[in-house]
């Protein structure tokens, strides 16, 4: 609870910012049971609540940070707060809910692990699979063999100051265009496969200003 504190103080405006921000907190090794006893004898729940809350939300901004197809993670958590706003839930009922959301939090966390892929590799994959299509299994391991060499042949194309020259972004883009070409399965129609395609781009732009710097660099 000490180190949530902190957490807590680094998180709300008015407050004197440390020199050094509280750093974010891995929420698969918070003992969240624990928490829970601690909550239901304690004579501070509001402000509890608010140290827990502050916890969620900054694993949730690197989570999504890392990957944007988890924003759906960030509208649960705002929705069980607003029910809590509205009266919808009282507060040991959104306490019930903001632990079953860590746990979801800390299988996500490793679910690259699980995959059997990078971090980098995985925002690729669920880009292409996420909210469509429906695939089998088979057809999701011809996807992630897509998702390791597009990155492979993205990386390899990010010159000095790319995004700045028409010739190399022209190179990502048809290698984009090329390698979900060849290898994604039948279930991507053209109209889906032109909007993979554009968020790839997207997301390679955004995430790589550089080849070895950018999201991916200052998670590792």
């Amino acid at each position: 609870m000490g180190d949530l504190g902190k957490l807590l103080d680094a998180s709300i405006p008015g407050v004197d910012m440390p020199a050094k921000p509280a750093p974010v907190m891995d929420l698969s090794k918070i003992d969240f049971e624990a928490l829970r006893s601690r909550f239901k004898e304690s004579k501070h729940k509001n402000t509890d609540l608010e140290v827990i809350k502050a916890a969620i939300r900054a694993q949730l901004d690197k989570l999504i940070r890392l990957n944007k197809t988890r924003a759906d993670f960030a509208g649960k958590f705002e929705e069980l707060i607003e029910s809590y706003n509205n009266g919808s839930r009282n507060i040991e009922e959104l306490l019930e809910e903001l632990v079953k959301l860590s746990r979801n939090l800390s299988e996500e966390q490793q679910r690259h692990v699980r995959e059997n892929m990078t971090e980098e590799e995985l925002v690729i994959f669920d880009i292409l699979t996420r909210p469509a299509p429906e695939l089998s299994t088979e057809e999701r391991a011809e996807v992630k063999k897509v998702a390791k060499l597009l990155l492979d042949r993205i990386k390899a194309l990010l010159v000095i100051n790319y995004r700045q020259k028409y010739a190399a972004l022209s190179q990502i883009k048809l290698t984009i265009e090329d390698v979900l070409e060849d290898g994604l399965p039948r279930a991507y129609d053209k109209a889906l496969y032109q909007q993979k395609c554009s968020a790839l781009f997207e997301h390679i732009f955004e995430s790589y200003p550089e080849r070895d710097i950018g999201t991916y660099a200052a998670a590792g």
